[in-house]
C-alpha cells in the first residue's frame, strides 16, 4: 500500500497526517513515480497555513525525485525506468508514489545522484532564476543574499562565487555563518548581533549594492531598501518571516529603487525553458562549482518534525524525506 502525507484542516505541523492512499494508473498525459527522495521547502509550509489557499483535503509537496514506473496514453517526455525530478505541479509529493502530468518531469544526468538532486530542483532552480533570470548577474558585483546558510542559500554561496560576485549573507547565528563562509560567501552579517545596514555599508565604502536579493519579507524589509544603492533592485522572493507591503513613495525617497516580486511557475515557461534552465543547474554541479547534499533527512512519516526544523530556523541547507 502506498503512503502520502495529506492534511484536512490548515493548521501547524500537527495537521499533517501520514496515510495509506491508493495510486491508480496514469492516464492521457500523465505517469506514475516511484519517489526516492522529496524535498521539504518553506512554500511547504505556505500551503499548510493558508497563506497559499488550496483545496482541502489535499497532499503537499511540489519538489521530488524518483523513478518513472508506468506512463499513460500519449507521453512522449519520459520513458518508464528514468530517473526523474520535478519542481511544480499538483501537490503531492509527500508521498511513496503518486500520479501527475508527464510534462512537469526533468530528466537526471547520471552524473547526478538521486540525493543530491534532491537538492536541487526547486533549490537549485530558485538559484538560476534568480541569478540568471530575475536580476542577471555578470560577476564583478556585490550583492545582499539574505538567509545565505538555507537550502537556496548554500548554492548560491557557490554560485556567486563561481561567477565572480561578491556576496554578503545574512544568516542568524555564527554555526551559520561559518557553513555560509565555507560555501563561498564572502562577508557574513549574524543578525542575532550585528546591524545589517551598518555592516553593508561598512563593506561597500558607504554605496550599498545593486541588488539584494531577499527571502525573508516582512523582517529585512526595511534594511534590504535601506541598503541598496541609487536606483537598486529588491528581489522579493520569499515571505518567511511574513507578507511584504512596500510603499512606491519610500522607493523614490530612498534612490528611485525598483522592486519585483518573483514566481517560478512564470519562469519555467515553456518546457524547454525549464530544461534548459535545469541543465544549466546540472553543468554547475557537474564541474564541481557546486555541490549540494542534503543536511537533514527525516523519515516521510516525521513530515510534521520537518516543518517544526524549518520553521524554527534550525535547519542549515536543503531538508528532505525519504519514503
Amino acid at each position: 500500500m502506498s503512503k502520502a502525507i495529506r492534511f484536512y484542516e490548515i493548521g501547524g505541523p500537527e495537521v499533517l497526517k501520514f496515510e495509506n492512499v491508493e495510486v491508480g494508473d496514469p492516464g492521457p498525459g500523465e505517469v506514475r513515480i516511484k519517489h526516492t527522495f522529496t524535498a521539504v521547502n518553506f512554500i511547504d509550509v505556505y500551503y499548510r497555513t493558508g497563506f497559499y489557499p488550496t483545496a482541502l483535503p489535499n497532499g503537499l509537496g511540489s519538489d521530488a525525485v524518483g523513478v518513472v514506473e508506468a506512463i499513460g496514453p500519449d507521453v512522449t517526455e519520459v520513458k518508464v525506468g528514468q530517473r526523474v525530478g520535478y519542481l511544480m505541479g499538483p501537490l503531492g509529493a509527500y508521498a511513496t508514489e503518486r500520479v501527475m502530468p508527464a510534462h512537469f518531469l526533468i530528466p537526471l544526468p547520471d552524473e547526478v545522484t538521486d540525493r543530491t538532486a534532491a537538492t536541487l530542483m526547486m533549490k537549485g532552480m530558485t538559484a538560476q532564476y534568480l541569478f540568471r533570470q530575475v536580476y542577471p548577474l555578470k560577476g564583478g558585483e556585490t550583492i545582499l543574499y539574505h538567509a545565505a546558510a538555507g537550502g537556496v542559500g548554500l548554492i548560491a554561496c557557490q554560485w556567486a562565487k563561481a561567477m565572480g560576485v561578491r556576496m554578503i549573507g545574512t544568516v542568524s547565528t555564527d554555526e551559520k555563518a561559518a557553513l555560509a563562509k565555507a560555501n563561498g560567501c564572502e562577508h557574513v552579517i549574524v543578525t542575532s548581533r550585528e546591524n545589517i545596514v551598518e555592516r553593508v555599508k561598512e563593506i561597500t565604502d558607504g554605496v550599498g549594492v545593486p541588488v539584494v536579493y531577499d527571502s525573508v519579507g516582512k523582517d529585512t524589509l526595511e534594511a534590504s531598501l535601506n541598503c541598496l544603492s541609487l536606483r537598486g533592485t529588491l528581489v522579493s522572493n520569499g515571505t518567511s518571516s511574513g507578507p511584504v507591503i512596500i510603499d512606491a513613495h519610500q522607493l523614490a525617497l530612498k534612490g528611485s529603487l525598483s522592486v519585483t516580486r518573483p514566481a517560478m511557475a512564470h519562469f519555467i515557461q515553456p518546457r524547454s525553458h525549464m530544461l534548459s534552465m535545469a541543465d544549466e543547474v546540472f553543468e554547475m554541479v557537474k564541474s564541481g562549482k557546486i555541490v549540494s547534499e542534503p543536511k537533514q533527512i527525516y523519515s516521510l512519516a516525521d513530515a510534521a518534525e520537518a516543518h517544526r526544523a524549518l520553521e524554527s530556523r534550525a535547519t542549515t541547507g536543503a531538508t528532505v524525506l525519504v519514503p
